[in-house]
């Protein structure tokens, strides 16, 4: 994903999530970026502009432990 795209989402989930919440580009990949909070990963963000539609799917994955 782009810089300024990654911003974008940045924004929006900051304001309507956590305030503290931080989004990465990955290494290696361009469809997606990883988000945290502090040094807390939460998961990831895939891009999706299939059928001429773009969108924004955020994966998070909760461990039993964690709970």
């Amino acid at each position: 994903m782009k810089p300024e795209e990654i911003r974008k989402i940045e924004a929006y989930m900051k304001r309507t999530l956590n305030p503290a919440l931080v989004i990465k580009a990955r290494p290696r990949k361009d469809d997606s970026a990883e988000v945290y909070i502090a040094e807390e990963f939460l998961g990831i963000i895939y891009r999706d502009d299939e059928d001429g539609d773009l969108s924004y799917n955020f994966s998070m994955a909760i461990l039993e432990v964690d709970l």
